[in-house]
């Protein structure tokens, strides 16, 4: 039996690139935690009702698709919904990152709506690209993708394109569908996307993340938006892979995620990497909501190397192989090319 998987690799130090990081779900239990501790400090009353978020989101805590999504908007958001802790939590997941060994980050967020906070969805972009702006990261580079919802309606899409292009010289980089893939008709979000990319922003789509959202009509309509990456991809029919691999699109995998939450069979050894691997397209490890799930992307590499048995070669190639497939533009690419080559 193989005592040291990763034969020596440190998966830590390497570079790495990390592209699908929800950012109130990358947000550490223990920096929850401190915001908790900070609320009921100041008043007693505005947490009361919330738990402990070392013991709502402890290792040993079961997720599901149906448990996962409400915890964004009856938990998360409920600590982080100021400036103050909006700002502290996305500082904290930037160091998180940075302290993993990660080079190249892509933060995805909804644009939020606060009204008891005074924060407008504009507001609020702005509040988190000065905190990536003010953080200072000898090795990191960071950029924000905004987000649209599959609840949202058609006039919130264009809305969340409107605040992409409008902050597109400040660091934003793309537009993302993102979820709960039980709701929501994704045909409403074609003239969205299709401005976003007519003005040259790059798009991601969570795609064939669960079976309700894997239907042929949902996929090829998300296919027909024209999407630079897509992620998860987890129940594609065999046809729909060979759009996908004609293409030669950008995956963002998401094992640990994946896993956690059931949303494949099996375990780890049972993911779809090893399937996807073998078609030509671009890779990305990614760790989706590492808050949430508890596995850093230096340990999506080590789970790889173990239960795939990649030696060190094939890990750095996975690493690097979502270079070509990054939003944050040419001289980006030929920074990572030069720091990520081995």
């Amino acid at each position: 039996m193989d005592t040291d998987p990763l034969h020596g690799l440190d998966v830590k130090s390497m570079p790495k690139i990390e592209l699908h990081a929800h950012l109130s779900g990358s947000i550490s239990p223990t920096c929850l935690h401190e915001i908790w501790i900070s609320k009921k400090q100041r008043d007693p009353d505005s947490a009361a009702d919330l738990p402990d978020p070392l013991q709502e989101l402890a290792p040993s805590k079961a997720f599901d698709l149906v448990t996962f999504f409400p915890l964004f908007s009856k938990y998360i958001y409920e600590l982080c919904n100021d400036a103050e802790n909006i700002s502290y939590s996305t500082k904290s997941v930037l160091q998180d990152f940075q302290d993993d060994g990660v080079v190249y980050l892509e933060l995805r967020t909804t644009p939020r709506l606060i009204k008891q906070a005074g924060i407008t969805k504009e507001a609020y972009v702005q509040l988190v690209l000065s905190t990536i702006s003010s953080f200072e990261s000898p090795t990191m580079v960071t950029k924000l993708i905004l987000s649209i919802d599959r609840r949202n309606s058609e006039e919130e899409a264009s809305e969340a394109v409107d605040l992409a292009l409008r902050y597109r010289d400040q660091g934003v980089v793309g537009v993302d569908l993102c979820g709960d893939p039980a709701k929501g008709n994704v045909d409403i979000f074609r003239s969205a996307f299709a401005r976003a990319k007519e003005n040259g922003l790059k798009t991601t789509i969570h795609f064939a993340e669960a079976q309700q959202s894997s239907s042929e009509h949902e996929l090829r309509t998300l296919l027909s938006f024209g999407p630079d990456r897509i992620g998860h991809v987890i129940h594609v029919p065999d046809d729909i892979k060979e759009v996908i691999i004609e293409r030669k699109l950008g995956l963002e995998l998401c094992l640990s995620c994946n896993v956690k939450f059931k949303m494949t069979s099996g375990s780890f050894a049972d993911h779809h990497f090893m399937y996807w691997k073998g078609t030509g397209c671009p890779i990305t490890l990614c760790t989706d909501d590492v808050g949430v799930v508890g596995s850093a992307l230096s340990n999506e590499y080590a789970l790889i190397a173990e239960h795939f048995g990649l030696e060190p070669r094939e890990v750095y190639e996975l690493a690097r192989s979502g270079i070509e497939t990054i939003f944050g533009g040419d001289d980006e690419k030929e920074r990572l090319r030069k720091l990520m080559w081995h």
